[in-house]
């Protein structure tokens, strides 16, 4: 087994590195001057079994790109086997045609990565899980609960916590996160009238006086949260946390919730952490380093990946 990875995460990689007791194998990707991507792998990998760890968060193209030309050049070495490792998958919010004349671009994603040569598939919390069905070849499509389950154990007391799904959409995934902890369930339910804009219509279930959890895949622009975090606190909820796997938090995100209602966000380091991120002082990342190491260890040795979940 080998491990190697892009520039897009470094961190997490070295994490996982450390926790599976395996060395990052050396990679150099450099640069042209027009900033074509040159990717050179230092050491041996005929034979191997080899786990390419590589999100595809901001700058998304750039960090794509990147992870396929490493594909490439590890298929063309004569690797035996070879897993993209995505913590984040980007483009997973285009999985349908939303309209006349618009492209699938998460099916376009999954062929260029089926095409540049890898076995199969190692994710998080995949936004939609019809992309599993989007690649011709194993996926495996890894949950963050036990990892945030743990997390609020730790810091909530749990007779007063109430989970709360931010828009009807997220009710599946909030409804087993509540089922974990043996929380009440509660819905906001919430109009969108354009991409990046959410209005909160009312609240699914009773809050008052109860300490309620926030439970989504991705926060972007930040506005789904503060909105519905606004509107819990007007219904009565004594506090409001957020937990969500992937931070996107692109543009004003970080100063927007550091400046809301919301008492903690917690995220996980799918997604390299900016220093807006690591400064904010309501904004927490915990690391799915183990998960994504136990996984990668379960699929070298052939075994089960879903009974981590069970």
């Amino acid at each position: 087994m080998q491990l190697m990875a892009g520039n897009a995460n470094r961190p997490l990689a070295e994490k996982i590195s450390e926790y599976i007791d395996a060395p990052l194998s050396k990679v150099e990707v450099k640069r042209f001057a027009d900033n074509e991507i040159f990717v050179e792998i230092r050491d041996n990998v005929r034979g191997s079994d080899v786990f390419i760890i590589q999100p595809t968060s901001y700058p998304v193209n750039d960090n794509l790109m990147e992870m396929l030309i490493m594909i490439d050049a590890v298929r063309r070495a004569s690797a035996t086997r070879i897993t993209a490792v995505i913590p984040y998958f980007g483009y997973a919010r285009q999985d349908r045609k939303p309209g006349p004349r618009t492209p699938i671009t998460a099916k376009l994603v999954a062929n260029m990565i089926t095409r540049a040569g890898a076995d199969r598939v190692l994710t998080l919390d995949l936004h939609a899980l019809q992309i599993q069905g989007f690649f011709d070849m194993p996926v495996d499509n890894l949950f963050s609960a036990p990892v945030m389950v743990k997390d609020i154990k730790k810091h909530s007391k749990l007779s007063k916590v109430t989970v709360v799904s931010p828009d009807v959409g997220g009710v599946a995934r909030a409804r087993a996160f509540a089922k974990r902890i043996d929380a009440p369930l509660a819905i906001v339910d919430k109009r969108r009238d354009k991409p990046g804009a959410s209005e909160v219509m009312h609240i699914i279930g009773d809050v008052k006086d109860r300490s309620c959890i926030l439970v989504d895949d991705i926060a972007d622009s930040g506005g789904t949260l503060i909105n519905a975090a606004q509107a819990l606190l007007k219904e009565g909820a004594k506090e409001v946390k957020a937990y969500v796997t992937h931070g996107v938090l692109s543009g004003a995100a970080v100063a927007k919730i550091s400046a809301s209602a919301l008492k903690e966000l917690v995220i996980t380091d799918s997604i390299k952490p900016t220093e807006a991120v690591i400064a904010a002082e309501n904004i927490r990342v915990v690391s799915i380093n183990e998960l994504l190491g136990k996984a990668i260890k379960r699929t070298a040795r052939e075994q089960s990946v879903s009974s981590l979940f069970y």
